[in-house]
C-alpha cells in the first residue's frame, strides 16, 4: 500500500527528521538510510517499522542535526609555537622581510579544529525514536485510508460473486433435467425405443446427476467468502490471509466449471471467476 510519514525530534540541540515512503509490493521490502554516526541503530529502527508495517516496500530516511553548541574550538597552543619558530627561522635564512601574524599561524594544517562534545548512540535513540514513530503515525493514516477504500471495492465484487453462486444454486436442478430431456431426443433420433423408465436410461441419469452434483463445491464457496468478509473486518494486517482464501475460491470454481455442463452455469462461473480475478489483484495490495 502506497504512504507517506514525517517526524521531527529534538533533544539537547540535536534536530533529527524521519521521512517514510511505501509503495505496493507483496512482501515487505524495508531500506533504511541512516547517518554513518547512528548506523547502530538500524535494527531498531527495522525492528520499529516491522512492528507496524507488514507489507510493500518502504523506504526509512533518517537525517539528523547538531547545534552549534555542541561544538567547541581546539586550539594546539604548542603547535602554534612550533610553527612560529619555523617561520622565524626560515624568515631569517633566506634574509627575507615581511610580517608573520596570528592569522598566518592559524591558517597552518592543525593548529585551530573543533571538538564536539562526546555522542552517545543510545541517548540518540530516544529522539530518534520519537521521530520515528510520528513518522509511522502518519504513514499508518494514510495507509489506512487506502485501505477502506479497497475494502468497499472488494465488499462490492464479493456482493457481485454471491449473487452469481445464488444464481448457480437455482439453477442447477433444472440441469439434470435438461441432460434427460437432451438423452431422450439423440436415442429417439436414432429410432430405438426405449422407455422412459428403462433400467440403463435412469442408471445413466443418476450417473450424470451425481457426476454434476455441484452441492459441496457450492458450499465450501460461501464458506470461504463468509471468512473473506471476516477477515476484511479485523483491524490487523489481514493480506496474506485473504490472498490464501481467494486462492482456495479460485480452486473452487474450477472444479465448478469443470462440472457445469451448461453454458448458463458456465457463463456464471466465469463472472464469478473475472470478479474474483479483480479481487485478487486487489489484496496484492492490503497489508
Amino acid at each position: 500500500m502506497t504512504g507517506y510519514g514525517r517526524g521531527q525530534s529534538a533533544l539537547n540541540g540535536a534536530k533529527f527528521s524521519v521521512e517514510l515512503n511505501s509503495v505496493n509490493r507483496k512482501q515487505s521490502d524495508v531500506t533504511i538510510n541512516l547517518p554513518r554516526e547512528l548506523a547502530q541503530l538500524e535494527p531498531r529502527v527495522r525492528d520499529a517499522v516491522n512492528a507496524r508495517v507488514a507489507r510493500g516496500r518502504l523506504s526509512v530516511v533518517v537525517a539528523w542535526q547538531r547545534s552549534a553548541s555542541a561544538a567547541k574550538p581546539l586550539l594546539d597552543a604548542a603547535l602554534a609555537k612550533s610553527y612560529l619558530r619555523a617561520m622565524r627561522d626560515l624568515q631569517k635564512e633566506l634574509n627575507a622581510g615581511g610580517e608573520i601574524t596570528i592569522d598566518t599561524i592559524l591558517r597552518a594544517p592543525g593548529v585551530l579544529g573543533v571538538q564536539e562534545d562526546a555522542f552517545s548512540v543510545d541517548a540518540a535513540w530516544e529522539p530518534l525514536e520519537e521521530a520515528l514513530h510520528e513518522a509511522l503515525k502518519d504513514l499508518v493514516r494514510m495507509r489506512e485510508k487506502e485501505g477502506k477504500h479497497l475494502a468497499k471495492d472488494l465488499i462490492t465484487r464479493l456482493k457481485l460473486v454471491r449473487q452469481s453462486l445464488r444464481k448457480i444454486r437455482q439453477l442447477h436442478p433444472a440441469v439434470a433435467r435438461k441432460f434427460r430431456q437432451a438423452l431422450h431426443e439423440r436415442i429417439q433420433r436414432t429410432g430405438i425405443e426405449i422407455p422412459v423408465d428403462d433400467e440403463r436410461l435412469v442408471k445413466e441419469l443418476i450417473f450424470f446427476a451425481d457426476k454434476a452434483d455441484i452441492s459441496e463445491e457450492l458450499t465450501r464457496l460461501e464458506s470461504h467468502l463468509a471468512q473473506f468478509a471476516q477477515n476484511l473486518r479485523k483491524n490487523e494486517p489481514v493480506g496474506r490471509a485473504l490472498d490464501f482464501i481467494a486462492q482456495e475460491i479460485a480452486r473452487e470454481l474450477n472444479t465448478l466449471g469443470a462440472k457445469a455442463n451448461d453454458a448458463d452455469l458456465s457463463q456464471l462461473v466465469v463472472t464469478c471467476k473475472a470478479e474474483m480475478e479483480k479481487i485478487r489483484e486487489q489484496i496484492q495490495n492490503i497489508e
